[in-house]
């Protein structure tokens, strides 16, 4: 049985880190195979320049107008440190140049998650938890009539992370926002999957695309083509924790993983633990090989857009 198309909310912190890249290509990829619609590209982080970058890849791969939001509140400003995203703004177009020419992120989320069918919204989110924080807070608006926490609930099927280790530890994305982290997992109400830290660690991307002669002009290629040669730990290739989140949010997690049930828990220093009693929540669990699903996601981040197939 084929599963239907899915209907698709993209939040990202789109660096520090440049596994943000692989994931959106990943996205954009399954969406040319017609497995997901793109509903929104949203910024949990608010660097100038973000906005840009997400429309950046928006453009490459044929689809400018996808909306983006940036959040205008309180939010954490970190960028990636080997200034791939100075690169790709210079070098790609972008109808988006700066983050003011953009809505609010929970404006967007409410105006985009208003538009929808009931229960058939997937957001996937591979930064920190600010957006489905502030979300989460929100009142009536313009939009819709419904508080944050009935919108979600009426609007969204499930949501997939990014986030913590497991069963326990730390992990950047809950960490550095702990309070939005604690405020999501602790009062969201639809189904949540966590592709946690151990997920991604193993799986390592980037070398079969950067050592592609074919594909030139790429931004895709010219993120990893600058970062990877930046560490030492990343010569075989830039761990993979954003792509699986995405991987998972399409496609489904039966072919690759199972669950582990139950609900995390987040101190206040952003530890997360896990409640094997609680309900609703749970994290993927390691069943196909790594190795197969590194392949797929080289694979994936070596897609190219129609324009350039001819």
């Amino acid at each position: 049985m084929s599963r239907k198309t899915v209907n698709i909310i993209f939040d990202s912190d789109m660096g520090p880190d440049y596994d943000d890249v692989g994931a959106i290509t990943i996205l954009h990829a399954l969406a040319d195979k017609g497995e997901c619609n793109i509903l929104a590209t949203v910024a949990s982080t608010k660097y100038e320049g973000v906005a840009a970058v997400l429309n950046v890849f928006n453009t490459y791969f044929d689809r400018p107008d996808i909306p983006v939001g940036v959040p205008k509140g309180n939010a954490l400003e970190l960028r990636d440190s080997q200034h791939w995203t100075d690169t790709l703004m210079a070098k790609y177009p972008h109808r988006i140049k700066n983050n003011d020419e953009v809505p609010d992120a929970v404006k967007l989320y409410r105006k985009v998650l208003a538009l929808q069918p009931d229960n058939s919204v997937t957001i996937v989110t591979i930064g920190f938890l600010t957006n489905l924080s502030n979300l989460l807070n929100s009142k009536s608006d313009e939009y819709s009539p419904l508080s944050g926490k009935q919108l979600i609930s009426k609007k969204v099927k499930l949501l997939v992370c990014m986030g913590g280790k497991f069963p326990s530890g730390y992990e950047f994305n809950v960490m550095k926002d702990a309070a939005a982290s604690q405020n999501v997992y602790g009062n969201w109400n639809t189904p949540v999957i966590f592709s946690g830290f151990e997920i991604g660690e193993k799986i390592l991307a980037g070398v079969p695309l950067i050592n592609n002669k074919a594909i030139k002009n790429d931004p895709v290629k010219e993120a990893f083509s600058i970062s990877i040669p930046k560490a030492k730990e990343d010569s075989a290739g830039r761990k993979s924790w954003d792509e699986t989140a995405v991987l998972v949010a399409v496609k489904g997690y039966q072919q690759y993983y199972t669950l582990h049930t139950g609900k995390i828990k987040v101190a206040d220093d952003g530890k997360n633990t896990w409640d094997d009693k609680g309900k609703g929540q749970a994290y993927l669990v390691e069943k196909l090989d790594f190795k197969k699903v590194q392949h797929i996601i080289n694979e994936l981040i070596m897609h190219e857009p129609h324009h350039k197939k001819g």
